[in-house]
C-alpha cells in the first residue's frame, strides 16, 4: 500500500530530512584525511541527539551504528569503524533521523582530498543523475521514467547502473513502497501520485554493475572492486516539478566542493 501524505505530513517530513540535511553538513567539517568513519559517525549521532531526534540506522534490522559510511568499492550500508580516511578516498555518507514519528533519509558522496579525475567524473554524473531522476518523478509519470533518466544519463558516461539496491518510499517507516530503481523504461511501473514521498538515490559503479555482500551482513561493494558513489534526496511527487524535501545546501556551504562548479 502506498501512502498518500497530507500538507501537514509532508511539513513534517520535510523538517526530518532538513534535519538529515544539517546533519551530514555537520560531518562534513570533519571529512579530511586521518579521521576515522568511526568519528563521524559519533559527530552524527551527538548532534542528532542534540536535536532531540533518533538516529534512524542505529538498531535498524540489527545495523550497528547511525551512520553508514562506504568508502571507495563500498556501494552502500558501510559501517563506521577505525578505518582512517585517506587522500584521494571517496567515501558515501548516508544517514536518516526519525522525529515526530515520521523518517528523513539523505546521502551524499564526498571527496577526502584530491581525488582523480576519474573519480571526479563519476560524483559529478551521479549527482546529476539524481537530479534529472527528480525531473521526472512528477504526478502522471511513472517509476520506470525516473528509472530511465538516471540510467541513460549514467550509462552514456560509461559508468553502470546498480540493480539490486534501489531507493524507495519514505514517511512513518525509513522504508515503504514503493521501490525506485535507478534503472527502467520510460512508461513503465507504478503511476507517481501527488502527495507520494520518495527517496530518490543513484548508485553508479566507475566498472561492472555487479556486487557482493561482506561477511559482516551488511556493507555492499563492488564486485570488481572499483569505487562507486551515492547520492540521495527525499521528495514529495506535485502535478508539476516535485518538492525535494532534503538539501545539499548545507553541505555545500561547509565542504565547498569544486567539483559540481565546473
Amino acid at each position: 500500500m502506498i501512502a498518500i501524505r497530507t500538507a501537514e505530513e509532508i511539513e513534517i517530513l520535510r523538517q526530518c530530512n532538513l534535519l538529515v540535511s544539517k546533519t551530514l553538513a555537520e560531518v562534513a567539517r570533519y571529512i579530511r584525511p586521518g579521521v576515522t568513519t568511526l568519528e563521524l559517525d559519533r559527530k552524527a549521532h551527538e548532534y542528532i541527539r542534540d536535536h532531540k531526534a533518533i538516529p534512524a540506522f542505529l538498531g535498524y534490522k540489527g545495523f550497528p551504528k547511525t551512520l553508514c559510511t562506504s568508502v571507495n568499492s563500498q556501494v552502500v550500508h558501510g559501517i563506521p569503524s577505525s578505518y582512517v580516511l585517506k587522500e584521494g578516498d571517496i567515501v558515501s555518507i548516508d544517514c536518516g533521523v526519525m522525529q515526530n514519528g515520521y523518517f528523513g533519509d539523505s546521502a551524499y558522496t564526498f571527496a577526502v582530498g584530491s581525488i582523480t579525475e576519474k573519480l571526479r567524473n563519476l560524483l559529478k554524473v551521479t549527482r546529476e543523475s539524481l537530479y534529472l531522476g527528480i525531473q521526472a518523478a512528477i504526478e502522471g509519470n511513472r517509476i520506470g521514467d525516473i528509472g530511465q533518466a538516471v540510467q541513460v544519463h549514467c550509462e552514456k558516461a560509461g559508468f553502470s547502473v546498480v540493480r539490486e539496491m534501489v531507493g524507495h518510499g519514505l514517511g512513518k517507516s525509513l522504508h515503504e513502497p514503493p521501490e525506485v530503481p535507478n534503472y527502467g523504461k520510460t512508461g513503465k511501473g507504478v503511476k507517481l501520485q501527488a502527495g507520494m514521498v520518495i527517496c530518490i538515490e543513484p548508485m553508479i559503479n566507475l566498472g561492472r554493475k555487479d556486487i557482493v555482500q561482506d561477511a559482516d551482513g551488511w556493507t555492499i561493494r563492488t564486485s570488481d572492486h572499483l569505487p562507486s558513489a551515492h547520492f540521495e534526496h527525499a521528495v514529495a511527487i506535485n502535478k508539476g516539478e516535485a518538492e525535494v524535501l532534503s538539501t545539499f545546501q548545507y553541505i555545500e556551504e561547509v565542504y565547498k566542493p569544486d567539483i559540481f562548479n565546473e
